[in-house]
């Protein structure tokens, strides 16, 4: 099977879009807005490209079972081992802070509910987790529909549940719904997961491959700058808050996959293309590196520093080549304990 290097090559543009949204303040100058709202095609890259994987290993192995219940099972684990992870850190900053610990401790486990810590993926300071969870649960569906051979009916449902997460998040002014978040497996997950098992198994997508590279790439930049005006229309003229992801959004991450599909070895040799390829350790990292590094600039009373461009530009590069780093020293232990 060919490997498709500029996967892994726009992966780092995203994990770093990531890292972006999470480091630069929203309440900034309009570029802050645009960087913001452009970056937002990052999660669903990442679960298109899942999705797409999980087809194709699928479609390569003997027994699908096997290998879907070899996928899962490592995704419960790495939710798990960052679960407890995140867990321990934020009891053991209320034990250094010294106040109050057993009330503390008695708030902080308050969250810990079922629905919170197997679906959504919430609890913890960990907050980017939810990612994990979404993909187990998406992957567990789309499995259930694959073996019955109704992949294109679940396109379809998981299409009608996102736009219904859509107008009850970002577009608040046709209807809310009754819940606290979208951006969760049913509304928002599954249906870009299942639009990569879509890209790779169902053949009526061969016309649309036929698109250039050039006029993919085209529509892709047209859609995220449509993203932008779409997000700002909604917050400063219709609904007055800032939304997350739009009907825009799929659009935009379509084409730019397609980009992706179209030219395979986009990326071949690259160093970036190998840090994209750790995408999901940067993305599980970069949140504590971010907490443990803001708390630095709190105790040390840098906080104005934020108000700065430059800063923000330059912490966004330490916090994230930090989270490279880290992930890569986290495998090289890991490696060792298995195989001393």
């Amino acid at each position: 099977m060919e490997r498709i290097y500029s996967i892994d090559f726009i992966k780092f543009f995203a994990i770093f879009a990531v890292v972006v949204i999470h480091v630069f303040p929203l309440d900034g100058f309009m570029g802050y807005y645009v960087i913001d709202n452009v970056a937002r095609f990052a999660v669903p890259f990442f679960f298109v490209a899942s999705g797409y994987f999980f087809a194709q290993n699928m479609s390569k192995q003997k027994s699908s079972f096997r290998y879907f219940k070899t996928y899962v099972l490592k995704l419960i684990k790495i939710y798990l081992s960052w679960l407890i992870f995140y867990t321990f850190y934020d009891v053991m900053l209320i034990f250094l802070n010294g106040n109050d610990v057993s009330d503390q401790l008695i708030e902080y486990f308050k969250p810990f509910t079922l629905l919170n810590l197997i679906y959504y993926g919430k609890g913890t300071s960990g907050y980017q987790l939810w990612f994990l969870t979404a993909l187990i649960w998406s992957t567990v569906t789309i499995f259930l529909f694959f073996q019955i051979k109704k992949m294109n009916t679940l396109f379809g449902i998981s299409f009608v549940l996102n736009v219904i997460g859509l107008l009850g998040q970002s577009y608040t002014f046709v209807f809310k719904l009754p819940v606290n978040t979208t951006r969760d497996a049913l509304f928002f997950g599954l249906f870009y997961t299942t639009l990569g098992v879509i890209f790779k198994l169902n053949t009526h997508f061969d016309t649309f491959r036929k698109i250039s590279r050039f006029t993919s790439l085209a529509l892709a930049i047209f859609f995220s700058l449509f993203q932008v005006i779409e997000a700002y229309v909604l917050d400063k003229v219709l609904t007055g808050s800032h939304g997350e992801y739009f009907l825009s959004t799929t659009l935009l991450t379509t084409f730019l996959f397609f980009y992706a599909l179209n030219n395979k070895k986009l990326g071949k040799g690259l160093w970036i293309t190998k840090v994209g390829g750790n995408a999901l350790g940067i993305y599980i990292t970069h949140v504590l590196l971010l907490d443990v590094f803001n708390r630095m600039i709190k105790y040390l009373g840098l906080e104005y520093l934020s108000d700065l461009a430059i800063w923000n530009i330059c912490y966004t590069l330490f916090i994230f080549t930090a989270s490279y780093k880290t992930y890569h020293v986290l495998q090289k232990i890991k490696f060792r304990v298995k195989q001393p």
